[in-house]
């Protein structure tokens, strides 16, 4: 018997009602009180670097604490929860796994990149990251989707990286470049096996700041599927400044789009950056140009340290605020990036439960 296509499955549903996403993985994390040590395990308890603020790691030193997010995050309402791999590349885990030649009086350069490729430590720890990420929200999505008796899904996180493939961050050398598009390349591919290797349904491009960075990645995704035979949808979201442009490229929104039509996403939108009455000039913009779904997950305001959650808005806040832009016809799918928690994820999908999903307009 054919499997389904999971992107006419999730097109067709899209077309029905406002799909919710999850929160942020981060911030809910920091809720769980964690220490040095539960990040670094038995396993990487004599590391050189600190690993706490390395939240991918949790996956498989506390895959507990990660099991616990995503069950919360589909039990306040999401249909999509994202894995927890936001930086789960050899060239992201570098940072803290491998000593930075700039404290010794050396640089990161395409030459100190291709010794992180090569090294077979990052590599697997980067596959077994994005597998058991995967089968974990895999796990959660598959038991919750039977006893609620409506199917749940799980997005593959693909992160923006540490390094820039637009900008040089050298002053006397705008040529320079740390990293070259094939490394990338290389790097987004062995996440992306990684991620569909472990269950996912869907690969989110995320975060962009950098658009020749998700370039890349893009690349990398249409590779994996031609080379292997495997097809996903796929969503790309960007975070945008005040101006609506990517924060290292400068891309306006609809240059994003424009940049990335080919790719024929299931949804293109914006997240993290902006809280969503700033968001919102932007959101309009792309809905008003993107002939494929919107998704928006913008963080709970600005950055505010005396937040119990680091950021403003609570979830009545976020509540109305994206009812208001489901309201408006502006919405597919809807979450929230940095500072909302489970608590504002269910109060999001209370606020858009009863409004249709945005029309995607058709090119004549």
């Amino acid at each position: 018997m054919p499997q389904a296509d999971p992107t006419k499955e999730l097109q067709a549903a899209l077309t029905e009602r406002i799909f919710v996403l999850d929160g942020a993985m981060g911030t809910t994390i920091r809720s769980y009180g964690l220490q040095e040590s539960d990040a670094r395990g038995r396993r990487f308890a004599e590391n050189d670097k600190d690993l706490l603020n390395n939240g991918d790691i949790l996956s498989i030193t506390r895959p507990d604490i990660i099991s616990d997010i995503h069950k919360r995050f589909y039990e306040a309402g999401s249909d999509i929860c994202e894995t927890n791999t936001f930086s789960a590349t050899g060239i992201a885990q570098s940072e803290f796994f491998v000593e930075d030649p700039r404290e010794t009086g050396g640089r990161k350069d395409p030459e100190f990149f291709q010794k992180i490729l090569e090294n077979s430590f990052l590599n697997d720890l980067a596959w077994e990251m994005n597998v058991e990420s995967s089968r974990l929200c895999r796990k959660q999505a598959d038991d919750i989707g039977t006893d609620t008796g409506r199917k749940r899904y799980v997005a593959g996180a693909i992160g923006p990286l540490t390094v820039s493939l637009t900008n040089s961050p050298d002053a006397n050398d705008s040529g320079f470049r740390v990293v070259t598009f094939d490394q990338v390349l290389a790097a987004y591919k062995h996440q992306v096996r990684g991620l569909i290797e472990g269950g996912c349904d869907i690969l989110m491009i995320e975060t962009i700041f950098d658009s020749l960075n998700a370039k890349a990645a893009a690349v990398a995704v249409q590779e994996v599927y031609a080379e292997d035979g495997v097809h996903l949808p796929v969503i790309i979201s960007a975070a945008v400044g005040l101006g609506g442009e990517t924060m290292i490229s400068a891309q306006k929104v609809e240059a994003l789009w424009n940049a990335f039509a080919h790719v024929k996403p299931l949804a293109v939108g914006l997240n993290c950056s902006l809280g969503p009455d700033l968001m919102r000039p932007h959101l309009e913009e792309l809905s008003a140009c993107a002939t494929t779904c919107i998704s928006c997950y913008p963080n709970a305001g600005l950055p505010n340290p005396l937040a119990p959650t680091g950021f403003d808005l609570e979830p009545r806040h976020m509540h109305d605020h994206m009812a208001e832009f489901a309201k408006a016809g502006l919405l597919n799918l809807a979450g929230g990036c940095c500072g909302n928690t489970p608590e504002h994820v269910a109060a999001i999908a209370k606020a858009v439960a009863n409004y249709a999903p945005r029309s995607i307009p058709v090119i004549q």
